[in-house]
């Protein structure tokens, strides 16, 4: 059961990291607090596979070490100590009751407060003591675990909203701690085996929203310490202890951690001398996992990303395709979000809404280069406060028109009527196959015919690909036409379609011809006119 709350936690959390990660507003707490404290949780997931004990003792000892090894930043360092106190509570235990389990919860708390130098209030330190006396109090009147855990929780999530009445800068960017806040969905994940006794795998669903991190208010000068220094230290002798090492390099910073854990001593410290501090650190055993990051250029480049990121732009766009090259051609254009999608595959109004709410735009054009998408892109607009434009493009073509049509110094109003109007001065060609038998408009289709569509309908059948290609040609060109672009697809060669090419320069020599390997499925070739 136990490992099945960690998996579930771990799942949790790494499902809404990016949730957290937007929490972050100290200068830069050694990177994403949810980032780091799910990388801390997957990697003590994966190690507990090994664990064939099915104790809580030996289940909990798994965690707190593989959690301690593979801890990321101040957070989860702090996330490793909750562990390592909670493994003290169960230790001995095969199996607990709800008073034993809230003490674990409380030597969790005490222990991660013991590690940290200088703890600090309307932390995640907070939301765990609180939580873990919520835990204690009920278990007094309560033998049911999952209510104990259930009580625990909800007290927790009170205490997390009310954070920034005790820690300023939060109060100051308007946001509650993101240790806390990672420290909720952690206790979420695992609460849901407990209600539901729920089979789990730590296969995880990636969340595809993009919140923005915030790092108001907060200047590069005012980090004290330039360095975030963290390493492993393998103990020469056993004898080596942790608390004489943070004595010795307690005076060259701060957020200073150092974890002494039997033959490995773990040690985390914002520094102006991370050199002195490794040199002293080698004087008590081989280092390993040494990682230094500078702490003031990630917060330029923090600060430079929100600046990009947080300030919508003026326009913004969204097409539907399929293909790599045709992706990359309508990233090269100025899409903002290509959604995977097409004739087959038509995307669903959330899916459109998704990519919707992902752009940073006070106005945000939607390209669905197919009539079966048009409708779901329209019912977009009543789902979002934002300003949506459809575009009704029906094939890939069209979209491309239509974002060349665009002008950046124009009005919105100005620029729709423009792509709209780009529609109709393009013609689409695609070549295909009958998948099945059929009669379309009295014309027998057999299956594996050659189809080559002129603007979406049937305007060729055959068996010979290139017959069917140069009589499409001769279709969709006429007097007015100037510019020919060929996609080829991922099943037809360059080779092949270099001779389509070869044949519109020969009948028509006043065209210029392009050609893009566009990697499309099911149609061999994509032709646009213009």
């Amino acid at each position: 059961m136990l490992k099945r709350m960690v998996i579930s936690a771990a799942n949790h959390l790494e499902n809404n990291k990016k949730k957290v990660d937007a929490l972050n507003v100290f200068p830069v707490p050694d990177g994403d607090t949810g980032t780091n404290m799910s990388l801390t949780l997957l990697t003590a997931s994966n190690e507990l596979k090994t664990v064939d004990d099915d104790s809580v003792s030996a289940i909990a000892e798994k965690l707190a070490a593989a959690s301690l090894r593979g801890a990321r930043g101040n957070s989860g360092v702090i996330l490793s100590q909750l562990f390592r106190g909670f493994a003290k509570g169960l230790r001995g235990y095969d199996r607990v009751n709800a008073t034993v389990f809230a003490q674990a919860l409380k030597s969790a708390a005490d222990t991660a407060y013991k590690a940290v130098m200088k703890p600090t209030e309307g932390t995640i330190l907070t939301v765990a003591r609180e939580g873990a006396k919520a835990a204690v109090a009920a278990s007094q009147t309560e033998d049911n675990i999952t209510e104990v855990f259930k009580r625990s929780l909800n007290h927790a999530k009170v205490i997390l909203e009310k954070t920034p009445d005790m820690l300023h800068v939060l109060k100051q960017a308007g946001v509650v701690d993101a240790g806390g806040s990672g420290l909720i969905y952690i206790l979420e994940g695992a609460l849901k085996v407990l209600e539901e006794d729920m089979e789990v795998e730590l296969s995880i669903e990636r969340s595809y929203d993009d919140i923005d991190n915030s790092a108001k208010g907060i200047m590069a000068e005012d980090i004290r310490y330039t360095y975030c220094t963290e390493f492993l230290i393998l103990k020469k002798s056993p004898s080596v202890a942790g608390s004489y090492f943070k004595d010795i390099i307690r005076t060259y910073g701060d957020s200073l951690l150092v974890i002494d854990d039997e033959n490995v001593i773990k040690v985390h410290i914002h520094t102006n001398n991370p050199g002195i501090v490794i040199q002293e650190g080698i004087k008590l055993g081989e280092l390993t996992s040494i990682k230094i990051d500078n702490m003031k250029e990630q917060h330029n480049n923090l600060l430079l990303q929100n600046e990009q990121t947080i300030k919508n732009k003026e326009y913004g766009f969204i097409t539907v395709a399929v293909g790599e090259g045709i992706v990359e051609l309508f990233k090269d254009l100025g899409a903002d979000r290509v959604i995977e999608g097409g004739q087959t595959m038509n995307p669903s109004t959330n899916d459109i809404l998704t990519a919707v709410e992902q752009v940073h735009a006070n106005h945000i054009f939607v390209l669905p280069s197919n009539k079966n998408i048009i409708p779901a892109a329209e019912q977009v607009k009543y789902l979002t406060d934002k300003h949506v434009i459809v575009i009704p493009s029906k094939s890939i073509p069209q979209s491309i028109a239509a974002m060349l049509a665009f002008n950046p110094e124009a009005k919105v109003e100005e620029n729709e009527i423009k792509m709209t109007e780009a529609l109709a001065n393009v013609k689409t060609g695609q070549v295909t196959y009958a998948v099945r038998d059929s009669i379309v408009e009295g014309t027998q289709i057999r299956q594996g015919d050659i189809l080559g569509m002129e603007d979406g309908h049937i305007a060729v059948i055959g068996k010979d690909m290139v017959e069917v290609c140069q009589e499409l040609i001769d279709r969709l060109i006429d007097e007015d036409s100037s510019i020919v672009t060929i996609f080829y697809g991922k099943d037809t060669e360059e080779q092949k379609a270099r001779q389509l090419s070869d044949y519109i320069e020969e009948k028509f020599p006043d065209c210029e011809v392009e050609i893009h390997n566009g990697g499309q499925p099911l149609y061999y070739y994509i032709l646009a006119v213009e």
